[in-house]
């Protein structure tokens, strides 16, 4: 049986299409899951890097790419001061492609006027527009550097003839009841879901549904019944604490046996 965060991880658009921003998105192979067999994943590993491991297998299982190498630390002298994530070739143009992966779940706060401001973390930590300048400033020119491209000289690669490229997809959650979004040119195939603050969620609409606060290695994963639900009443005393802690928490939402929702509940 598949892991269900390849199944997430190929049903998850790219946060926009072809080129914006100055970054081309990776074109992402077409997998036929009938015959994949994947391997299992560290459990421990933070959910970025659980994803580098979903992005590995699947595009080794695929014929159009072959991947040269990963996770290459740069360093200077003894010092790490960044890494590759991956350097692939496509076998029929025989490009070599560097591709930063990143998967991210960002919440749309529309009370920001500039669109490309407006994604921000569940709790307020992380910003779309950081992660974009910190790809185009620091994790394509890393490979220019005197060590980036000595590295890569040690494995045969010209770091002259790389074409730089994103694997960048995201889950985008919109305020809770604001129906026109208006997002271009990120990807509106990207919203997932809503958000909303606590005392939104304590009310009468949410009482005759069941609720479940997945980890964070299952916020890839499409919202399913085999996990254990809990009433409205008892989530709410779990979202309390998580609250108190500033943290916000996703949850699954169900409100029949095959319609679910995804929501974040914010404590800001």
């Amino acid at each position: 049986m598949i892991d269900k965060r390849f199944i997430g991880f190929l049903n998850t658009p790219p946060l926009w299409t072809k080129e914006q921003f100055g970054l081309p998105q990776f074109k992402f192979p077409e997998i036929d899951l009938t015959n994949f067999q994947s391997h299992p994943i560290p459990q421990r590993l933070r959910l970025g890097h659980q994803m580098e491991h979903v992005f590995r297998q699947l595009v080794e299982g695929s014929p159009q790419y072959e991947i040269l190498l990963h996770n290459l630390p740069i360093k200077q002298r003894n010092r790490t001061i960044g890494e590759i994530d991956f350097i692939v070739r496509d076998v029929e143009t025989e490009h070599v492609l560097h591709v930063e992966l990143t998967y991210k779940f960002y919440l749309i706060d529309t009370a920001i006027s500039a669109p490309v401001h407006q994604l921000i973390g569940p709790n307020r930590r992380d910003m779309f527009f950081t992660k974009m300048e910190k790809i185009k400033q620091r994790q394509f020119p890393l490979l220019h550097t005197d060590e980036g491209s000595d590295a890569l000289q040690a494995k045969g690669i010209d770091h002259e003839k790389i074409i730089h490229q994103c694997c960048f997809k995201g889950q985008l959650f919109i305020p809770y009841r604001e129906s026109e979004i208006h997002i271009r040119p990120l990807n509106n195939a990207c919203v997932q879901g809503y958000w909303l603050q606590f005392d939104a969620l304590n009310t009468k609409e949410f009482r005759g549904y069941s609720y479940y606060i997945p980890y964070k290695s299952e916020w890839v994963v499409p919202p399913h019944n085999d996990v254990y639900w809990k009433t409205h009443f008892e989530i709410l005393m779990d979202i309390n604490l998580r609250m108190i802690q500033e943290n916000a928490p996703m949850v699954w939402m169900r409100k029949s046996e095959t319609e679910f929702e995804k929501i974040f509940v914010v404590w800001w």
